[in-house]
Parts: C-alpha cells; structure tokens; sequence
C-alpha cells in the first residue's frame, strides 16, 4: 500500500502543491492532500499542523542556516560580511532541484491574502534570527537590527530573482549580486 512507501513528507508536499495549483488553496482539503499521497489525514498531521505549514514548514530550518552562516564569519567581519555568510549558507538549500517546487510554492503563496499574510510573518521571525545572530556575533545595535532587514530583504529579493520563469543563475550568484545592490544602496543614501 502507499502508506507505507519512504518519503510521506514529500509525497505530501508534493500533492498538495499539485492540488493547490488545480483546484486553488481554499478548495483544497487535507484529506484530498492524503489521498492524492496515498496516505491517511492521520499521517498528514504526523508531518504538518495543518495545511499551511505545507508552504511554510521549512521556516526553522532557514532561521538555523542563517544564524549558522553568520556565526561561521571572521570575529572581524562586517556586518554586511556577517549577512553574506548567512546568504551562503542558506543557499546550500535553494538548488536546481528544489526549484520547480519552489516556483509552485510562490504561486500559491501569492494567490492567497492569508497565505501572503503568514509569509510577512515567517520574513519577521527571519530578520528576528538574523539579528539574534548578529548580536551574539559582537555586532550593537541598531547595526544589528539594520543589518538584519537588509539580509532579509537581500533573501527575498534573492528568492524572487530565483524563482522567475526566466530565471537560468543559481541562488548563491543572485544572492551575492542583491547584497551588493543593497551595499551601493545604503552608501548613497549618505
């Protein structure tokens, strides 16, 4: 039976990506998400809380990457030096492989106002992350705070670059260009 075949977070991410995008995300229910998985609700919320967490499950792992990233930089490292190693390390996670689902993940998204308001949450606990790990990292404040809405604005600049229809470059390469645009950004501004 299906139930039993490895990878159910997957499978489950999977069909309910596929059922978002033929029936939309309000006409989607957990148990379809299950059946088109072939598995149970039951399973279902073994892997996720409900059926957003689908969209928004990785948001840990993320926090953890850029906290990681920051705390692998030279004790010396600049602040914008600091947010650099966070963008490296989470772009170890954003590969070619995970792009298409990644693309369907933000037509989703983009389609739903509560699913747009619970992705304004997950970018606050980011920059929240990013400046905890400035802070420990011997970085004061506000360059902390600062330099952590610029690192989440890079990322989402970064993510959007990335999951473009016309999009050929690899994460990391836009990541270093967005941090770059935002570093002559914030010289001119005086």
């Amino acid at each position: 039976m299906g139930r039993w075949e490895p990878n159910a977070r997957q499978r489950l991410a999977e069909a309910a990506l596929d059922l978002f995008a033929e029936r939309g995300y309000d006409q989607t229910t957990v148990a379809e998400i299950a059946e088109r998985a072939g598995l149970t609700k039951r399973t279902f919320f073994r892997y996720f809380a409900d059926k957003r967490e689908v969209l928004f499950g990785g948001q840990e792992e993320l926090a953890r990457l850029f906290s990681e990233g920051i705390a692998a930089t030279p004790a010396d490292a600049t602040p914008f030096e600091a947010v650099g190693g966070a963008l490296d390390a989470v772009a170890a996670i954003f590969t070619g492989e995970r792009l298409a689902q990644a693309r369907a993940r933000q037509a989703v998204v983009a389609a739903n106002s509560e699913l747009l308001e619970r992705e304004l949450l997950k970018r606050a606990k980011m920059v929240q992350a990013m400046h905890d790990a400035l802070a420990a990292h011997g970085i004061s404040e506000p360059t902390a705070r600062v330099a952590a809405e610029l690192g989440c604005l890079a990322f989402g600049t970064t993510f959007f670059r990335w999951v473009d229809a016309g999009n050929r470059r690899e994460f990391g390469a836009l990541a270093a260009e967005a941090l770059d645009e935002l570093r002559t950004a914030t010289a001119a501004l005086g």
